[in-house]
């Protein structure tokens, strides 16, 4: 793997982050594949595209804060499959109106356009207990 795929990897995981704090909608459609599947950190429950675009822009799920810690992460690239695991520590507002905290380890799966893009695939997070 080049340096440059691990820079465009974690630089494409922050934009992950800042989209989902901000509240960026265009940037989330433009960063999710199609066939994305989110994992959710707290319960496992899975959610695709329409649903965590739909729930992010009715503004139910929410995510206050999410600091991540890019120096940390392992980046493996296979052919136009892109591996992110690294760790977060996060806030986020359920649509039920809980706010969730918690420290994770997650895996992002990117696959690379016929442009060389990287799109989020799938997103899964594990609680890091204290």
């Amino acid at each position: 793997m080049s340096n440059t795929d691990r820079v465009a990897l974690l630089a494409r995981d922050q934009s992950f982050f800042d989209a989902l704090t901000s509240g960026d909608l265009a940037a989330l459609e433009e960063l999710l594949d199609d066939d994305f599947v989110l994992v959710g950190v707290e319960d496992g429950a899975l959610a695709d595209r329409k649903i965590v675009l739909d729930l992010m822009a009715s503004g139910a799920l929410r995510f206050p804060a999410i600091d991540s810690f890019p120096d940390e992460a392992i980046v493996r690239v296979i052919g136009p499959v892109g591996i992110v695991v690294g760790r977060t520590g996060m806030t986020f507002t359920n649509p039920d109106g809980a706010t969730f905290s918690a420290g994770s380890r997650y895996t992002h799966v990117y696959t690379a356009d016929t442009q060389g893009t990287w799109h989020l695939l799938s997103a899964q997070g594990t609680t890091i207990k204290p």
